[in-house]
């Protein structure tokens, strides 16, 4: 499928290295006006927040935009890293972004508030319109743009919405050829977020089909649509085309577990699923950073030196001896040297480093492209050395 004649944008291959006029690279035509608007390019960016938006009573959107214009290119369904001070302490936390990029000169994230959850309720109790912060990205390999189809069905569950709310209002806003299968899973109705959006968009464009999906009511709750848990009948009687299309999942790890086993019960060709994994640790990361550099230490005796690299890390003037397996970070770590860090699984790209020398192997998620790759650049929380290594920083 040519993705620029259904749309008339193609996103996927603009190569936005720098924050640099977009008028730079072709002469527009007499009949056009020159756009001398910056774009945005994945890497650190002050921000402000412009709106704070209740989607429901547990659930807010905050739109940001930047000092500057900026035109806040990004592929539907990445996301981009929160740079926090909270209560003196430097956080990081990743959101996949909510808005489209076809309303370029902003853009959203949609959290809800989780108990206990340190981050989001924070956002929730102090972030403010016209407060400023930093954020990384976008990055993310789960996007619409990068896996094109003219049939897709997009599974969400909670908050799991946001990124399938970008990749819809995407497809709608761009008029979008694409048949289009929408099925939410909400607790309860008033827990169902865009739900007015959603109609909305079903409501205008033949193409597009919305089924929502509500584990249970509350009292004086009223609710005419489907009930329980998406299963396999109701996902053969909501899309029983389900298996000819290209399927995005999003949600808590056991929704997205359940969909994924019914998919393969029967057959579905898994080149076509795509889930965004991001918050779910997996099996092997089973230690933070220090648990790790802690068992590193006590195992470094043993070990000869033959089967050590050296990583150096020039601003700083430290060296240190690592051990088979042992990550970038996890050495920094344990020389007191403070990469940031966010996801610690090669998701969000916050730990990237410009390595000037030697070899490693990297094994990301999609928080790093291949351009920072070829110029240097690495993700330290999944990067372990196959050589001495140097760092710069």
């Amino acid at each position: 499928m040519d993705w620029r004649s259904s749309t008339g944008v193609d996103i996927s291959t603009m190569e936005i290295k720098s924050m640099t006029s977009v008028t730079e690279a072709v002469e527009p035509p007499s009949h056009f006006s020159a756009l001398n608007t910056r774009v945005w390019a994945n890497g650190r960016h002050l921000v402000r927040c412009v709106r704070v938006i209740e989607e429901t009573w547990d659930v807010k959107t905050f739109c940001f935009n930047a000092e500057q214009s900026i035109m806040f290119f990004f592929k539907p369904g990445q996301f981009v890293t929160l740079e926090l001070e909270i209560d003196g302490e430097k956080i990081m936390r990743s959101y996949t972004i909510s808005s489209s990029p076809s309303v370029p000169y902003s853009f959203s994230i949609t959290v809800k508030r989780v108990p206990g959850g340190h981050v989001s309720n924070w956002l929730h109790d102090n972030l403010k319109v016209q407060d400023e912060l930093a954020v990384h990205g976008p990055v993310g390999n789960f996007n619409c743009i990068d896996h094109t189809s003219e049939k897709v069905l997009l599974l969400s569950g909670g908050v799991g919405i946001t990124p399938m709310m970008s990749m819809a209002r995407w497809h709608f806003d761009t008029n979008a050829e694409i048949d289009i299968t929408f099925i939410h899973s909400a607790r309860t109705p008033r827990d169902v977020i865009f739900q007015r959006e959603l109609e909305h968009m079903c409501s205008r464009i033949p193409n597009f089909n919305l089924s929502v999906i509500c584990e249970r009511t509350d009292i004086g709750q009223a609710w005419n649509g489907y009930r329980g848990y998406l299963d396999e009948a109701k996902l053969k009687m909501i899309a029983p085309d389900y298996l000819t299309r290209r399927i995005f999942c999003c949600g808590p790890t056991p929704y997205m577990r359940a969909i994924r086993n019914v998919l393969i019960e029967n057959g579905f060709d898994l080149s076509n699923y795509h889930e965004e994994s991001f918050g779910a640790t997996p099996a092997t990361v089973t230690q933070d950073v220090l648990e790790q550099a802690e068992l590193a230490e006590k195992q470094a005796e043993e070990v000869k030196d033959a089967d050590t690299y050296t990583v150096d890390f020039a601003a700083s003037g430290k060296s240190i001896q690592v051990l088979p397996g042992e990550t970038v970070h996890a050495a920094a770590s344990r020389l007191g040297l403070n990469i940031p860090k966010a996801c610690g699984v090669g998701i969000c790209g916050t730990c990237k480093v410009l390595k000037t020398s030697g070899e490693v192997d990297i094994q990301h998620n999609g928080g790093i492209t291949e351009d920072d790759l070829v110029e240097g650049y690495i993700l330290s929380c999944c990067s372990t050395p196959l050589s001495n290594i140097t760092i710069e920083g």
